[in-house]
C-alpha cells in the first residue's frame, strides 16, 4: 500500500522517459519514489522496451517479460506507465518521434521532464534527449499541430546519471532520496536484468553505490544527481548572498 505523505505545494507531474524500459527506473527511480510520497503525480514513458538485451530470449519473448516488470515496477513507485512504439537499437531520432513525445507530453502535461543526458555510448539514449529536449519546445508550440492542444506548463528539464551517458554529465542538482531506497531497491529488482544473470555488470550494486557517493557529497545519506542545460546555470542577484 502506497502512503501518501501531506504536502504544502501543489500537486506537480513528473515525467521520466527513457530509452528503454528499466532506464528511468534505475537512474532517477527514487526521486520518482520521493515526489510520488510527496503527492506528486508521477508517470513513465518507455520509448522501447529494450527486449534485445537478453541473449538467452528471442526480442518478441523478453518484449513480454520487460513489459511486465516495467509494469510490477510502476506499481511499486505509484507511477503510471506508457508505451513507446519503437525497437530496441532502433529509436529513430527523427520529427515523427519528436511528435510523438510531444503530444505525450501534451496528454500528461508535466511540471518536470527527467530523461538520459545528451551523450551516450548508446545511440537509443542520446537518441532520447535529443527527441525529449525538442518534444518539449514542440509540446508548447501553437503552430504544431497533434492530437492534444499545447502544454506550456514545463518548468524544467533534468538529465538523469546513467554509468552509460557519463560524457560530459556534471551534477548540478543533488536530491535526498535517503528515505526512498528501499522502495526504489523493491521497484527495480522487478526486472530481472538488475536482480543478475542477464548481463555481467552489476546494476543494482551500482546505483546503490552511486547514491551513497552522490549522497556523501550533498552531506546527505543517499542522493540521486541531474545535470541541465547549460543556459539554466545562471543566478541573478542583487548584492552578495
Amino acid at each position: 500500500m502506497l502512503c501518501i505523505g501531506p504536502t504544502a505545494m501543489a500537486q506537480r507531474t513528473v515525467l521520466a522517459i527513457g530509452a528503454h524500459a528499466g532506464d528511468m527506473e534505475l537512474t532517477c527511480g527514487a526521486l520518482l519514489v520521493k515526489q510520488r510520497l510527496l503527492g506528486d503525480r508521477v508517470v513513465i514513458l518507455h520509448l522501447t522496451l529494450g527486449e534485445g538485451g537478453n541473449a538467452r530470449l528471442a526480442p518478441d519473448r523478453y518484449a513480454e517479460q520487460k513489459r511486465s516488470e516495467a509494469s510490477a515496477a510502476a506499481r511499486v513507485i505509484g507511477a503510471e506507465v506508457l508505451f513507446g512504439p519503437y525497437r530496441d537499437g532502433e529509436l529513430p531520432d527523427d520529427e515523427t518521434a519528436r511528435r510523438y513525445v510531444a503530444d505525450i507530453i501534451r496528454q500528461v502535461k508535466p511540471t518536470y521532464v527527467v530523461t538520459h543526458w545528451n551523450q551516450s555510448i548508446h545511440k537509443d539514449h542520446a537518441a532520447a534527449s535529443r527527441i525529449v529536449t525538442d518534444a518539449v519546445l514542440l509540446a508548447s508550440l501553437e503552430g504544431v499541430h497533434t492530437d492534444h492542444p499545447p502544454h506550456r506548463g514545463v518548468r524544467g528539464v533534468w538529465y538523469a546519471e546513467n554509468w552509460e551517458d557519463a560524457a560530459g554529465f556534471q551534477p548540478y542538482i543533488s536530491i535526498d532520496v535517503t528515505d526512498a531506497m528501499d522502495r526504489w531497491r523493491d521497484a527495480v529488482t522487478k526486472y530481472e536484468f538488475v536482480r543478475g544473470g542477464i548481463s555481467d555488470f552489476r546494476y543494482l550494486e551500482y546505483y546503490e553505490a552511486l547514491a551513497v557517493v552522490r549522497g556523501a557529497l550533498a552531506r546527505k545519506g543517499r542522493a540521486e544527481a541531474f545535470d541541465i542545460e547549460s543556459l539554466g546555470k545562471r543566478r541573478v542577484l542583487d548584492a552578495l548572498p
